[in-house]
């Protein structure tokens, strides 16, 4: 049997088919449909990789173009255009020095990344209102010699910036750079930035490297003795009104109850009066002492009073490290808008050592959503029922009918103290009930406050 041409026998068959359950139909292509669809296929790729293509391209363009690179290129094109389209000797000649300025300043972008920089800083932590010395090796890795440039390294929101000398291959360069104080915080330093442009301006190329650091500047302190607000050095802890039959620290003689320890009869006492007795003692308890910091923006008048408040803070946290204090260091929490008065957050700072005090105070800031400084102070007592010491920091516009409310979260046997911190005030002690108010106007006021508080 001859088959004519066209029908269902030469047509060459392709099964497409996902299986039943995806629900797609076998499909039948001819070979001219086969090549249609697959020439589209290929156009789309082509188009979506151009368009990528001229995406990035266009990307380089405007990071490599300056503005002045801009009025460049467009004085040379419509010069150019000018000069050929009406004969304007004027327009051609500013169109082709555009243009020669243009490539001209094209080969002081090349070998941007022949370098190997190295940012070292002699130290990772200063005080606030010290500066700090970065130290910059760059080494050419090029085969070639590599024309002068420039090295941009941020400091924080500033910039430091500084030349690069022609260096041949395999040479290298060290610069010791001066950086500015910094105000309290943890300061990105980073990372150090080649800078290749043409004297003119007209186009730079920038490449970034890996290498940055973090700048602890830590607050200001002082030196508080170790007696103040009540600490007392002991090594078996300090006696407490709450009786207990088992410590260090006597009390009294009592008669037997049931439960009582056969170890604790006082047997002279016993053989006196006729009658079992035993001993009693003040519970022994280690201070522990709590150190509370507001955040809340609306509490301090000002940033300085504010710093003031978190060098105070610091002050008492170190010395009470130091003594080997069991300690906690309490701050605000941020709390989003659509949760704040439904959520309950606060931050704990580490107290291992000084330096991790130190540390997490350079990196507390001032808090627009946060809670009120009395909730703060009641989930810190929350967070130990056995605190003997607590000392709440904060600043001029916390009126004492506050400053009593957060004390009232602690327990009633502790040693309560306020540290309002208020520039414009003189520094005093004032005692309300229970409560200690130090009022300190600058940081020096602090140790001698609380001195006169301990000693009184």
């Amino acid at each position: 049997m001859t088959e004519r041409p066209g029908t269902l026998a030469d047509t060459r068959l392709t099964r497409t088919s996902a299986g039943s359950l995806t629900g797609e139909r076998t499909e039948v292509t001819s070979v001219r449909g086969r090549r249609l669809v697959g020439a589209a296929v290929r156009a789309t790729r082509a188009w979506t990789g151009g368009r990528v293509a001229l995406a990035r391209a266009w990307a380089a363009i405007r990071r490599t173009v300056r503005p002045a690179g801009v009025l460049a290129l467009a004085a040379a094109t419509v010069g150019l255009l000018a000069g050929l389209a009406f004969g304007w000797v004027e327009a051609l000649v500013g169109g082709v020095a555009a243009g020669v300025l243009l490539l001209l300043s094209a080969p002081f972008l090349f070998q941007s990344r022949t370098y190997e920089v190295d940012l070292a800083l002699a130290h990772e932590r200063v005080v606030a209102g010290n500066g700090v010395q970065a130290t910059v090796t760059i080494r050419n890795s090029g085969r070639r010699a590599v024309l002068p440039g420039r090295i941009d390294v941020p400091v924080g929101a500033g910039l430091v910036e500084f030349g690069v000398p022609l260096l041949r291959a395999g040479a290298s360069s060290e610069q010791v750079l001066e950086l500015p104080p910094q105000p309290r915080g943890i300061v990105r330093i980073g990372p150090a930035t080649t800078v290749r442009s043409d004297p003119i301006g007209l186009l730079r190329r920038e490449h970034a490297f890996d290498d940055v650091h973090d700048l602890y500047v830590h607050p200001r302190t002082v030196p508080v003795p170790s007696t103040s607000a009540g600490l007392i050095r002991d090594l078996d802890g300090s006696p407490t009104t709450r009786l207990v039959d088992a410590d260090m620290s006597f009390h009294a003689i009592r008669e037997y109850a049931p439960g009582d320890s056969r170890r604790q009869v006082h047997w002279k006492s016993t053989a006196k009066t006729g009658r079992l007795m035993v001993r009693q003692y003040e519970e022994s308890r280690r201070s522990r002492m709590a150190v509370v910091l507001g955040l809340d923006t609306d509490e301090y008048a000002s940033d300085a009073e504010f710093e003031l408040a978190v060098s105070a803070a610091s002050s008492l946290a170190v010395r009470a490290v130091r003594d080997a204090r069991e300690l906690d260091i309490v701050v605000g929490a941020q709390i989003p808008r659509v949760v704040r008065g439904r959520l309950r957050a606060i931050r704990h700072i580490p107290t291992g050592t000084p330096r991790s005090v130190l540390d997490g105070f350079s990196g507390v800031d001032r808090l627009g959503d946060t809670m009120p400084f009395a909730e703060v102070c009641r989930l810190a007592a929350e967070a130990n029922e056995r605190l003997s010491i607590a000392v709440m920091v904060t600043g001029s516009t916390v009126g004492v009918g506050k400053l009593r409310q957060a004390a009232l979260a602690f327990p009633a046997d502790a040693a309560t103290v306020a540290i309002v911190c208020d520039e414009r005030a003189h520094p005093r002690t004032r005692v309300l009930g229970g409560l200690t108010v130090v009022t300190v106007g600058t940081l020096d006021d602090l140790a001698g406050l609380l001195l006169r508080g301990a000693t009184s």
